[in-house]
This record gives structure tokens, sequence and C-alpha cells, in this order.
């Protein structure tokens, strides 16, 4: 069982949307924060980013920076830029780029359950983050961005959502490349319908957010701790997400730039590599060197692209992580031939979102900066899925998921507005 609900949503008035709208918190630096803000003095980052006020070299941990965004927060109410919807409502989320179009729904669901692990998670979180999005939730009373979910496709509900994009139009805008359609769902049997299928699903996934559901599960701990009278119907006991049928998503890859080989010349590196990979030097540059399979990478070195394909050998079909073509570059590559650990902390490895495409890949290895690069097949959300159903975790970086979900269209209040 799936529990969702309608939310009485904070957000902008249609006349601001789109000059308050800005990319997700952990997707810009503090650095584009502040050329955002200084565009738009109404712009959400001084909320989700409340540093922009601060100098480079402030912490950013401290209360009083917190305490800006919720003083940005709350002036948006107070200067009629943002309202509080009249009564709980379901939000349908359209976003468009390119051929890809996928739309879900906006509301919130029960920290219970994820702590249950009825919502399923694939990605180790790290503390300090986790804090500081925990402190930031329960500092402003609001969790100011929401999480991205997702279900197994189920034809009945998926049409039920779809059906959804016929309910009145909030927002309609584009931003970096990327239609956003925002539907308000009222109708009270709408809604219940939309519940009476939720559960009957078994789980969700987290798609994107890790850190903001496990955040969110923490200030469930502190609010029910500091809260003699506790229920378990607080807003604090759910979060803000959006959910979408796993149909619709697009995982692009995420591939990995590295600044030496070791100790080994070209020649020693191409020869280790063809223990365990067939190799086939391409005459093509940019995105037409992608790899075009699974246990297929793309290696862009000194100037030149090849394509490496994983030897039967070294493929683990049978286990859910060790089968991923994160986990065989890491395996194989990085570990024993570049000797890179832990590429979660090892200086000399990068990452590289698809959205950027390989011709970013080549810039990096030209620069000189860098010294190879790799392209992976991107991971699929069965196998995120296997992983998640499993109880196991991926490797790290393993899904670039685009569209990305706006920040500033809607939030969830968990106190009064002051």
């Amino acid at each position: 069982m799936s529990t969702v609900k309608p939310l009485k949503a904070g957000r902008p008035k249609k006349e601001f949307v789109e000059q308050v709208n800005c990319p997700p918190y952990d997707v810009i630096s503090v650095k584009e924060a502040k050329e955002l803000y200084k565009k738009s003095e109404l712009n959400y980052v001084k909320v989700i980013r409340p540093e922009v006020h601060f100098p480079d070299d402030y912490d950013p941990y401290r209360e009083e920076v917190y305490l800006k965004g919720k003083e940005n927060l709350q002036q948006y109410f107070k200067d009629g830029i943002f309202f509080v919807e009249d009564k709980p409502s379901f939000y349908i989320y359209e976003e468009i780029m390119g051929d890809i179009r996928q739309v879900g729904l906006v509301g919130i669901f029960s920290c219970k359950e994820y702590e249950e692990g009825k919502i399923k998670k694939h990605e180790l979180t790290r503390e300090e983050k986790e804090i500081d999005r925990a402190k930031h939730i329960d500092i402003l009373g609001a969790q100011t961005e929401p999480v991205f979910l997702a279900y197994r496709s189920w034809e009945k509900l998926d049409n039920l959502i779809f059906e959804g994009t016929k309910f009145p139009k909030e927002y309609d805008f584009v931003a970096d490349g990327v239609r956003h359609i925002l539907y308000l769902a009222k109708d009270d049997e709408y809604i219940k319908e939309i519940q009476k299928l939720f559960a009957e699903l078994p789980h969700l996934y987290i798609a994107d957010g890790h850190h903001r559901s496990q955040a969110a599960w923490r200030v469930m701990k502190w609010r029910s701790e500091r809260n003699p009278k506790h229920t378990g119907e607080e807003p604090y006991n759910f979060f803000l997400a959006v959910v979408f049928p796993h149909k619709v998503l697009h995982i692009m890859d995420y591939n990995r730039v590295v600044k030496d080989l070791p100790g080994l010349t070209e020649e020693e590196f191409l020869n280790k590599l063809r223990e365990k990979f067939e190799i086939e030097e391409l005459k093509v540059r940019g995105n037409d060197a992608k790899p075009k399979m699974v246990h297929t990478f793309s290696m862009y070195l000194n100037g030149k692209w090849y394509s490496l394909k994983a030897k039967p050998s070294i493929i683990k079909e049978d286990d859910p992580i060790n089968s991923l073509d994160v986990s065989i570059l890491q395996n194989e590559v990085l570990d024993p031939i570049l000797g890179i650990k832990d590429p979660r902390r090892d200086k000399r490895i990068d990452f590289v979102g698809g959205i950027r495409g390989l011709t970013e890949l080549e810039k990096l290895v030209d620069s000189g900066e860098f010294k190879v690069a790799f392209a992976l097949y991107p991971t699929t959300m069965e196998q995120l899925f296997r992983v998640a159903d499993a109880g196991m975790i991926m490797p790290p970086k393993s899904t670039w998921f685009e569209p990305k979900l706006r920040s500033g269209l809607f939030l969830h209040l968990l106190d009064p507005l002051q």
C-alpha cells in the first residue's frame, strides 16, 4: 500500500513564476546561485540557497543562513508573490524536453512508509548533507523542493495521471530548454480515485532526491520528539514529491573523466584494457561516439575515441550491482588499472552528466586537465528497480535523470505563516 495525499501548497502567482523558478539546489553551485539572484531578486535560489546573501567564504551551515532563507520565504507571502492554496489539491506536472514528455503527480507521501522501506532507495546519503537539508526544512518550516519518485508503470494509474492534464493549467513556461506545465487538480472524485489506485501499489521508488527524503525523515523524528501531542498526521509526517510512471522517465549517461594514467604509457594502458575488453578505434567525434549498447563503453584518449566492449568473463549478469556498467568500469578499470578505489573521495576523478554531451568530455581531455574520459551506456529503470528491490545500493553517480524537476513551483508548509 502506498499513501499519497493532496496538499495545500504554497506557490507563486502565475505572473511571477518565470521570475521565481530555478534549478534544484543540488545541481547549481553557490556561484551559479548568486548569478541567478543578481539577474532577479525574486529568484527562488534565495530560499533554497540562502548563502547567496553571504560572502563566498561564509559557513553555509550557520543558523543565520537558514534563518535568512526563512525570512526570504516569508517575504514572498507578505509581498503577495506567493499564496497558499485554498484547499488540499493534487497537481499534475508535465515536462517536455525535445521528444521526451513526462507527466507526473505532485502530492505528499509518508515518511513512515519511507522508514519502513515501502518507498525504496538505491543510493547512499552523506550525513552532513542530510543534516544540512533537515535543518533547512526544520528552520524554514517548509519542504521547499520535491523528491523525484517513480512507480512501476500500471496502465490504469498511468492513464488517470495523464487525464489530469484536462484540469486548469496554472503554469506554462520554458526554462533551460524544458517546457514546464502545472495543472491544478482540485476535483474531489479525481483525488479519491488517485488515492485508491496508489493504495494498490506495493512500493514506490526514489529516482532522485535521496538527501531530501532522508532529511524529511529526520525532521519527522526531531519534531515528533519535540511534540508531546504527536499523532502521526501532522504535516511533518509527509514529504513533498512528484511521482512518475517509470516508462516516461529518461535516464541519461553519467560519464567519468580521470586526471592521469598513474605510471603507465598510453600503450601500456591500452594493453591492460585489452585483457578485459575488445577494443576498436572509432572514426567519429562528439555524441556520435556514444556507446550503443549495455556493457559497451566509449573512451577518449589523446584525441581519439575507442569502443570498449566488455568480455563475457567480466560480466556478472546474476548480480544486480556488479552487472551494472558503472560497476564494471570501477571494478575492472578505475580501481585495478588507474588506482581509483573510492570514486566518492578521490580527487583524480570527476563526473559529467550526460546532458552536457560527449563534446564536454573531449573538451576536458583536450584541455590537459584530464587524461582520459569514459562514456557509459545509461543505467535503465529496470536495473534501478532490480537494485532497490534487492535492498542494495548503487555505486555513486549511476543515474542522471533529465529533465530535472524545477524548484519554486510549489512547496509543502509544515508551520503556519508568520
